[in-house]
């Protein structure tokens, strides 16, 4: 059985994980967080957003960026 600490929050651990993530390949790829939306089709603050940990992510979008940015979508995750 596996036991989690009581305040282990996995799904905001995840969203924290995306965040840094996306944020590290777009700037390494010197994106602007505009520039990535527009070219995905976000609304331009969905980005900011996201990589803030502050929404949910489809796995279809999920998806897009990881194909955008080059990587493996299973690579945003960990």
């Amino acid at each position: 059985m596996l036991i989690m600490p009581q305040n282990w929050n996995m799904s905001q651990d995840i969203k924290q994980i995306l965040a840094q993530n996306i944020q590290k390949l777009r700037i390494a790829k010197n994106l602007r967080r505009e520039e990535l939306s527009l070219s995905l089709g976000f609304d331009n603050s969905y980005i900011s957003k996201l990589e803030k940990g502050k929404v949910n992510i489809t796995i279809n979008r999920l998806q897009l960026i990881a194909d955008y940015l080059g990587v493996k979508a299973s690579e945003l995750l960990i």
